[in-house]
């Protein structure tokens, strides 16, 4: 099967490192198109064997990117095309059926409670969205809570199908050695207590309550992986609370890593690449206890790859485990969000932190269920509905 997949941009995020991951699983003939910004992960799929195309779109309303993307679909001769974040889903829909390709399929990554790729939502955005999802033929959600948000929307049940996000849990497996040497190449010191949190640094993500909350912790240290918007005002926040010595904000790190191209060995792409510093299985292994601090979330990946790397979570929401039973991830735990609270809860860890070693937990049910390949299962399933004809109703549930 030939799919074409359509994305905003492939920078460092979650939605695009997805994409790169489905790919690696996928057992079809893929191309990408980027309407912009092709990325670090644009340089990582290339370096998977993939094939990517910039579109070079200028912004929102260039639609004179349509007729460029249009005649790429129809060129392509594909059988079915796959659009990934707003603008794209919204374009790459039109180009579908403008090039004659009538099974289309789209996955929501980003549909938060109150907010769309971290833009407020709007009746505008609701009405654009809906228009464009009745050009295609299914529409994915990467949880069960996105599902429902999705219906509430307007979007009709029998046209929702939940493919959940996925890691290839194996890479995470903690590793004592990567933690050494993480470590050393952070100026982390091996006995100290380390807070970690993984995310674009964004407003809504809340990081400020983590930086207050280690600030109030003697000794504890703060890892935190990604970047953003706010990544300055961070900075300066933990020089005022005097814990900027104790604040590493280490900048994105696509996971997994690029291989390095063969000398010999023209890159399709031209993009930056993340350097040579520790990988995120390294990163995460570096840390003592993980903390999410964002109240908005359409799944929680970084939550689920946390869990891999056997450390205890505490989370202010994560769709992956609300819609999993308790016992799925007994190392997490839902907290207020709250500064106050959050230093009471980071306290009783670092006191029960000794000379003993990182403690770690076993890797739960709930990482296994989120597994890659499962996940590449559910969605090729996704295709072949589409391609054979109308797609049979699936009940969104929490399973």
């Amino acid at each position: 099967m030939r799919v074409l997949h359509i994305i905003t941009g492939l920078g460092i995020g979650g939605a695009e490192q997805q994409l790169r991951l489905l790919l690696r699983h996928l057992p079809t003939d893929s191309d990408v198109i980027t309407l912009t910004n092709p990325g670090a992960v644009a340089e990582g799929i290339t370096a998977d064997g993939g094939r990517v195309t910039d579109l070079a779109m200028a912004g929102n309303l260039d639609v004179g990117a349509l007729p460029r993307l249009t005649k790429l679909v129809r060129q392509g001769r594909y059988d079915l095309v796959h659009t990934h974040l707003y603008r794209a889903c919204l374009y790459g829909r039109f180009a579908a059926r403008l090039a004659g390709v009538r099974p289309i399929v789209a996955t929501e990554h980003s549909l938060g409670a109150v907010q769309i790729e971290g833009r407020p939502l709007s009746s505008g955005a609701r009405a654009l969205y809906l228009a464009g999802e009745r050009l295609g033929t299914a529409t994915v959600a990467v949880s069960a809570t996105v599902a429902r948000r999705l219906e509430h929307w307007g979007v009709r049940r029998d046209r929702i199908h939940v493919v959940p996000n996925g890691i290839e849990a194996a890479r995470f497996a903690f590793d004592a050695a990567a933690r050494r040497a993480a470590r050393r190449r952070l100026g982390l010191p091996g006995d100290a207590f380390v807070v970690g949190g993984v995310g674009r640094i964004t407003a809504g993500k809340r990081y400020d309550t983590l930086v207050r909350a280690v600030a109030e912790l003697p000794g504890a240290r703060l890892l935190l992986i990604g970047d953003g918007p706010e990544r300055a005002a961070l900075r300066r926040l933990a020089g005022e609370l005097g814990a900027a010595d104790r604040t590493v904000l280490h900048g994105a790190c696509q996971d997994p890593p690029p291989a390095p191209p063969a000398p010999s060995s023209p890159s399709a792409l031209s993009s930056p690449t993340t350097g040579g510093g520790p990988d995120l299985p390294s990163l995460l292994a570096a840390m003592d206890v993980f903390v999410s601090t964002s109240p908005d979330e359409s799944f929680g990946l970084a939550v689920v790859e946390a869990l891999a790397a056997g450390l205890p979570v505490l989370h202010v929401t994560c769709p992956a485990l609300h819609d999993l039973p308790p016992e799925a991830a007994p190392g997490a735990r839902r907290i207020s969000g709250s500064v106050t609270g959050l230093v009471a809860d980071l306290r009783r860890f670092q006191e029960s932190f000794g000379e003993a070693g990182p403690h770690r937990l076993p890797v739960p049910p709930a990482v296994l269920h989120y597994d890659i390949s499962h996940s590449a299962e559910q969605l090729m399933t996704v295709y072949e509905n589409a391609v054979r004809g109308p797609v049979p109703n699936r009940e969104v549930s929490c399973s």
